[in-house]
């Protein structure tokens, strides 16, 4: 289990855009089999996957990306797809305050066009500050917004929460952004 990052790494992979990498296709909903995920990793030149690794990588990952069905026969990624599915969210009325981390090398085109899902289905939301510095961390050095989630669900715009509590919705006018 040496491998398990990379493994897991591998896995939202192809749960979240590329099922073809190794000769799958998903369901309607996001689902691929759980042996056809096995197989297909396996055959995948340097991994190695067993249902004891699959659950490890679900039980273990920070950020609860994945999900097993009822008899754990099926898995899906939570959310972050690429790929056209529904992931069978529930629309939420959202708290009135929600977060955006990005790099301060984004923060001056998001000040302009708000923000877009980009090769996502939809745009990423925290609900707090310190979540929000984490994801932005990962692009440079972090600049955080704030997104006024309440007003733009009171005028009408959808929020959906999923699985693993990332707020999501299609896209962030800049007049809902702000900063501190």
């Amino acid at each position: 289990m040496k491998d398990l990052k990379k493994t897991s790494v591998f896995l939202a992979l192809i749960l979240r855009h590329k099922p073809e990498a190794i000769g799958i296709s998903l369901d309607q909903n996001g689902w691929a089999g759980v042996e056809d995920i096995i197989n297909g990793i396996n055959r995948a030149d340097g991994y190695s996957m067993d249902m004891q690794t699959l659950e490890e990588i679900v039980r273990t990952d920070n950020k609860q990306r994945y999900s097993f069905n009822e008899d754990k026969t099926k898995i899906r990624a939570n959310q972050g797809h690429s790929i056209n599915v529904d992931v069978e969210l529930k629309e939420c009325e959202p708290p009135e305050q929600l977060f955006h981390g990005t790099g301060e090398k984004f923060a001056a085109a998001i000040r302009k066009e708000g923000l877009k899902p980009k090769s996502r289905l939809y745009v990423h939301l925290s609900k707090d500050k310190e979540t929000a510095e984490n994801v932005g961390a990962r692009h440079g050095k972090p600049h955080v917004f704030f997104v006024h989630s309440g007003k733009m669900y009171r005028q009408g715009y959808k929020f959906y929460l999923s699985e693993n509590g990332v707020w999501l919705t299609k896209c962030v006018p800049p007049e809902f952004l702000g900063e501190r």
